[in-house]
């Protein structure tokens, strides 16, 4: 364990290697316009290429295009811009490594831009970048859905 905070890399575990399923919600940017086709593909599950060089199919996933995002998600990012480009709203209840770049990659779009917007209940909300929120330990595994023990 390389980790600076006592606990931190057995809340992360939790989160991302249990068996319970914890819901994360992404912003995506990808290149070109993303169709209803590939939508779809990306809901119901997809194909990625895993740890090892194996393939691996996502669990179904919620996922909806939306418009560009108010600032206050890109103050302090570079700027991308594209002719063509889509955002989309992204909830998965996994977590593979770089599973969302290998999602909408498996679909034929280059993934410009990941911001993860909440786990469980906490959000990112007008959180700017490189700001932190405080919050008591208690409310914090509230949040995250996860047992909180003395």
């Amino acid at each position: 364990m390389y980790s600076v905070i006592p606990g931190l890399f057995h809340i992360t575990s939790l989160l991302f290697q249990s068996n319970v399923p914890h819901k994360r919600t992404y912003l995506v940017q990808v290149k070109n316009v993303v169709s209803e086709e590939s939508l779809e593909k990306l809901r119901t599950g997809i194909s990625i290429r895993v740890k090892g060089g194996e393939y691996y199919t996502s669990t179904p996933c919620e996922i909806i295009l939306t418009s560009k995002p108010p600032d206050l998600f890109l103050s302090g990012y570079e700027t991308i811009s594209f002719k063509e480009h889509s955002w989309l709203l992204i909830t998965l209840t996994e977590g593979k490594f770089h599973q969302v770049r290998k999602m909408v990659a498996a679909v034929g779009h280059r993934c410009k831009r990941l911001i993860r917007l909440s786990i469980e209940d906490l959000e990112l909300g007008g959180l700017q970048p490189g700001c932190v929120k405080e919050m008591e330990e208690e409310e914090f595994f509230e949040k995250l859905k996860i047992e909180y023990l003395l």
